[in-house]
Formats: structure tokens, sequence, C-alpha cells
């Protein structure tokens, strides 16, 4: 029981680094291992930094996955008007040819979601899951270049967050 109570004081005394604000700033297309989309989120911490970080939507739906098991009140499971904890945009299938837009259509739900995430009360906003969600990663610091030849990779910056793309 000592070890664990001076392993416990320990970690309270350590400074952990939250995260204040998230904004989701474009959507990138990647081909290793397979083709697919990553989103870049602008990611700012306590401790004042900024990152750029890269997240499929497959782990979006992970961490929400974990989120509503651990948090099953605050996820409406008893009463669903009791949940604080935000909608995910839903997973789609798609064909081949409507991959980008279904990634350009998800921008703005999933900064909402990320926004809010983060807002949530403290027990959730800084858990374990969320904080190692939103942690740089050795890939979001070295990310793969992308050889797009000729042509210019497609951005999404013409879109603004606060209207949907046509």
């Amino acid at each position: 029981i000592a070890r664990v109570g001076r392993l416990f004081l320990g970690r309270c005394k350590m400074q952990f680094r939250t995260v204040v604000d998230v904004k989701v700033v474009d959507v990138e297309k990647r081909r290793n291992p397979s083709k697919h989309y990553v989103y870049l989120l602008n990611v700012t911490y306590s401790d004042s930094t900024s990152q750029i970080i890269y997240r499929r939507y497959s782990k979006f739906f992970d961490l929400q996955m974990q989120i509503l098991d651990k948090f099953p009140i605050e996820g409406g499971q008893k009463d669903p008007k009791q949940r604080i904890i935000p909608f995910l945009p839903g997973k789609i299938l798609f064909r081949r040819s409507h991959v980008r837009d279904v990634a350009v259509r998800r921008l703005r739900p999933i900064d909402d979601y990320c926004r809010a995430l983060v807002r949530l009360p403290s027990q959730i906003s800084q858990s374990e899951d969320v904080l190692h969600f939103f942690e740089t990663r050795p890939d979001d610091l070295n990310p793969p270049k992308e050889d797009y030849g000729t042509s210019k990779r497609k951005s999404v910056w013409m879109y603004s967050l606060s209207e949907s793309p046509k």
C-alpha cells in the first residue's frame, strides 16, 4: 500500500499537459499502408505550445467508443437528456469515387466534435484517453511526404469551416 501511495503522490506532483483548444484545419490523402484520409488538427496545449497532429476518422471513432464506455452517464446511456458527450459524425459506407467528398464533408462536424470534447468537464476532457488521443506522436512530427506528381494537392482550405463545400 505504501508503494501505491508514493506512486499516486508522485503522479499528483507531476505537471500534466492538457488540451486547451483544437481546430481541424485540413484533410489530407495518405497512401501508406493503404489509401486513406487524415484530418490535420492544430492542437493548443496548456503549456502554451501548439502542434499539428494527424488522425484518421477510425481513431476518432475508437476514442468515442472508449469515452462512451468509461462515462456512460455523461454519454446518456441511462437518460439521453443527461448526455453531455458530443456526437461524432457516423460511419458512412461509400463508393471509392466519393471518399474525398466524405472526408471533406466530415471536416466541420469533426471540428465541432473536437472543440466540444475539450470543453467538457475535466474528468472527461483531461481523461487518459482524451489526452492520449491529442498527444503528439512521432508520425505527427515527421509526417510522410506524398508525391503528388505534376498535379497540385487538393486542399480544403478553399472551403470555409463556416459553410459546407459544394
